[in-house]
């Protein structure tokens, strides 16, 4: 379990028991991550804990009938959970949150029930009730007690499953017995407690018999009872719910025939409870496991049944006492106990398919002392086990789910793969098919990993249009030595891994798409993209409302065919997408999924800020099944935060290099405004330069180095789960090592790249007031001149904007502006990288304050604020110090 998991649990954990304040969840997951052992539950361990459990227990019968409750039904993870349990109760500091939250919570509970209670009418305390009344309602009370806690009817229980079944899967009902066979209870075998007694005069007490007819009579009595019918001295009591079968002798019966007669009828009980179990449990409702389990009791059931008829044949010869008949039916006890044992736990814990393996195979296996009874427990293990092995089989070997009852491991749902590219956050590769846990058999937990993936991979193939079969195929037995099915299982695994990989890697080329997408999404083609803003910024300046996407798509495919992408093969599934959210929403919409904002931040409405082009600007790629597996949705939205962010750097390098061509001109005019000039090209060249080692930094020393590792990692996978494992951490990394994760970061970087380009626009109005003071001169110019004299247009023209030259004598002022600013920003980007990656040891962000930083120029800087930063938290703290003081 990993740490995140751990996290993740305890706080769930201390949301549904309402604990608040106290140290949180970390003090939780310090000490659960400290004691975490790799080794099973034993169960010495767990009964050590139960008995601990117990001293500390104000109730301790009321526990231990729980969990012997609980056992009875093979409740899973019983026995991890008290010992968990029995370490909460050593823990004082837990006990003592625990009750002072349950006590807050119940307050809180009692104010609100008596808030909103309605009154009843209480009679007065002075009139008391007689001992009839109370009498009755003791009576009524039991009586409404014992109603409810009567289990479901079978035909109830029956109708639920099929309903349910139904509703999965409406275009195949399950087939239905007709009434007749439920109708008829003589069919059943088991006692008809509203029948009369069989023969005999009810008036001759057996008791007034001499004890050899009272023996006799009672042999014959057995013989029926054995069989599920009642005798003349000895009747069946009703069952109430699952509650196993009792009897009634009559009480004139002689005390050693008694005794020896209460020694035999368990054995008529064990046969009513397997009897009605494997009535029941032969529905189809009930499942194929069931169902196998309940025809290998019945073939038990047929030597037992013979046994009894033999018995009858030596009683009519005279032949059979009741001794011998003790002393016959004593080897068939034992079986039928455990048939019994096993039809009752079934039947407690509501077990189908999985849960009841799991059953049988604890049972075989906890018989281990006992040969006999594991060589039963063996056989009906081994029965109940071949039509869910042959699910398995259908899955591991094929790819194919045919699990008709809902009782298998793996539960398919209806989802489209083709969603996979439309939806923001499909999850068809973990949502298509997934693990249940109470169907996975005990015997196979280690392995249900290994079944799910199988199975998928196999699945993956298939929908291609490819039939693949396991060559290794081999049907599967039930055996205690799992190693034998764990090895089919595992050579199936490797076969289906590899017919994937092999199928994505060399068929579907999908390292050559990871690299397509590398040479548009990451920038590799330099050539491309420079033809491309070339091509497109005057459109891409636009709102994007005015922008017309096909004239995009047009221009994308002039700058695909007149660079050296043009040699790519996939680069007509290069597409362009106008997003409806800045880049700073994008990020927080991929920082959400998987979390509780993820549905209020992906159906929020679009930012009401009206973007240009360039800020909604965003390519996208055609991926088709099944490498939309690997390149789905999701990785295709970090692709896109990444372009947004490296296009956004570009674009402003951009309007940097334009700002040192316009002021070329600059060098023409008068010494008098050199310095204004040298201060705002001065600032002009850092910005330039921070934007492009900011640049060389993502590209050179985040993306190449990470995509390499990745390379070299997918040509080690074994599996496509290993593929999309690295993919996911190549672009995780990306994302985290260009500052897209860090919201702090992030807000100082934007503001920086803000800062630059609110610089270039004023340097190019300022280019511009040049120019018209230029265009002045000429006008001023004598009638004579070959340029002639200004039109009525020009001057209304110059009119306009002799607002913007006279605002040109505070150009030093702005640029002092501009240049405090952008050193502020810088300066506390630079410290924050330095903090981030000195306590969160994230080292790779530290290249970017080496490269900026390569001459010293901001180092005096920094190691001043960090004196400050520290000179104020000593202040601080005894500031604090002198405030706790007693006056």
């Amino acid at each position: 379990m990993s740490e995140f998991r751990i996290h993740h649990d305890v706080n769930e954990l201390l949301s549904l028991l309402h604990v608040r304040g106290g140290d949180g969840a970390e003090v939780y997951i310090d000490l659960l991550q400290k004691n975490r052992t790799p080794y099973v539950t034993t169960t010495v361990s767990a009964h050590s804990a139960k008995v601990k459990i117990v001293e500390y227990s104000k109730t301790p019968e009321d526990f231990l009938r729980k969990y012997d409750e609980l056992k009875s039904k093979n409740v899973r993870n019983l026995d991890p959970l008290v010992y968990l349990l029995s370490k909460l109760s050593e823990d004082k500091e837990t006990l003592q949150c625990l009750q002072q939250n349950a006590k807050e919570r119940s307050e809180a509970t009692g104010n609100v029930t008596s808030s909103t209670s309605t009154t009843f009418a209480i009679p007065p305390t002075s009139t008391k009730m007689s001992m009839q009344e109370l009498e009755e309602l003791r009576k009524k009370l039991g009586n409404v007690t014992a109603s409810s806690n009567v289990p479901q009817s079978a035909e109830v229980t029956r109708k639920m499953l099929r309903d349910r079944h139904n509703k999965k899967n409406p275009t195949q009902p399950n087939p239905v017995f007709p009434n007749w066979v439920y109708d008829r209870p003589a069919l059943i075998g088991d006692f008809i407690t509203s029948a009369t007694p069989a023969g005999g005069d009810p008036a001759v007490a057996v008791g007034t018999m001499p004890l050899p007819a009272q023996e006799q009579a009672l042999v014959d009595d057995l013989l029926f009872v054995l069989i599920g019918v009642d005798g003349r001295d000895i009747t069946a009591q009703p069952v109430l719910g699952r509650q196993n079968r009792s009897f009634i002798i009559d009480p004139s019966l002689d005390m050693s025939i008694k005794e020896l007669v209460n020694r035999i009828l368990p054995v008529a009980s064990y046969y009513s409870t397997i009897t009605r179990f494997t009535e029941e449990k032969s529905s189809f409702e009930y499942g194929q496991v069931n169902h196998a389990l309940t025809a290998a009791m019945r073939t038990l059931m047929k030597e037992y049944l013979i046994l009894v008829t033999q018995l009858e044949h030596l009683h009519r010869q005279g032949m059979l006492s009741l001794q011998k008949l003790w002393f016959y039916i004593q080897p068939t006890m034992r079986t039928m106990e455990i048939l019994a044992s096993i039809a009752s736990s079934v039947d407690k814990g509501d077990c189908m398919g999985g849960s009841t393996l799991s059953l049988l195979h604890d049972r075989t296996f906890n018989y281990t002392g006992d040969s006999q009874a594991q060589e039963l427990c063996l056989y009906l293990t081994k029965a109940a086990s071949v039509p869910y092995f042959e699910i398995l089989e259908k899955w591991i070997y094929r790819g194919i789910i045919k699990d008709p009852y809902s009782e298998f491991m793996v539960e398919e749902h209806e989802l489209q793969k083709e969603k996979i590219q439309e939806d923001y956050n499909d999850k068809y590769w973990d949502q298509r098919y997934t693990i249940v846990q109470h169907r996975i058999p005990s015997f196979l937990q280690k392995m249900a990993d290994k079944i799910l993936s199988t199975g998928k991979y196999l699945n993956v193939v298939r929908e291609c249009g490819r039939d693949v079969t396991c060559p290794d195929a081999k049907e599967i037995l039930y055996t205690l030595k799992e190693r034998a099915y764990v090895e089919q299982i595992e050579k199936s695994y490797y076969y289906a891994s590899k017919v994937l990989l092999d199928f994505l890697m060399e068929e579907k080329e999908l390292v050559a798409r990871l690299r397509s997408i590398k040479h548009y999404f990451l920038m590799d083609k330099g050539d491309f993209f420079v033809h491309f803003m070339d091509l497109t910024e005057e459109e891409l300046k636009k709102p994007v409302d005015d922008i017309v996407p096909p004239r995009l798509e047009a221009l994308l495919e002039l700058a695909l065919r007149m660079s050296t992408a043009n040699t790519d093969p996939f680069k007509d599934d290069l597409k362009i997408d106008l997003m409806p959210h800045d880049v700073i929403t994008q990020l927080l919409r991929v920082l959400a999924i998987e979390t509780k904002q993820e549905k209020a931040i992906i159906n929020a409405d679009p930012t009401e800020v009206a973007l240009s082009g360039l800020e909604a600007f965003s390519f996208d790629y055609i991926v088709k099944w099944p490498l939309s597996l690997i390149i789905n949705r999701k990785a295709l939205t970090r692709y896109q935060m990444l372009f947004r962010h490296i296009f956004y750097c570009k674009h402003v390098e951009r309007l940097l290099c334009n700002v040192w061509i316009s002021n070329k001109t600059a060098k023409q005019y008068a010494l008098h405004r050199a310095k204004w000039f040298a201060a705002a090209f001065a600032l002009r060249q850092r910005m330039l330069n921070f934007v492009q080692n900011i640049q060389y930094y993502m590209m050179f020393e985040v993306m190449e180095p990470t995509w390499h590792i990745m390379e070299n990692n997918l040509k080690s996978a074994s599996n496509i789960d290993d593929v999309l494992c690295h993919h996911t951490s190549f672009l995780d990394n990306c994302l985290k090592d260009c500052m897209l994760t860090n919201p702090e970061l992030l807000k100082i970087f934007s503001k920086l790249m803000s800062v630059c380009v609110m610089f270039t626009n004023c340097m190019q109005r300022f280019t511009q007031s040049m120019k018209l003071d230029r265009e002045m001169n000429r006008l001023s110019l004598e009638h004579g001149t070959m340029e002639g004299p200004p039109t009525q247009s020009e001057r209304t023209f110059l009119a306009e904007h002799m607002d913007a030259l006279q605002s040109d004598s505070c150009f030093e002022a702005t640029i002092s502006k501009f240049d405090s600013n952008f050193s502020t920003l810088l300066l506390d980007l630079l410290d924050k990288l330095s903090v981030y990656s000195t306590n969160d040891c994230e080292h790779s962000m530290i290249n970017i304050i080496y490269r900026l930083d390569f001459n010293g120029f901001y180092t005096e800087r920094l190691e001043r604020m960090a004196i400050e930063r520290s000179q104020k938290a000593a202040a601080y703290n005894m500031y604090l110090f002198l405030l706790l003081q007693p006056i």
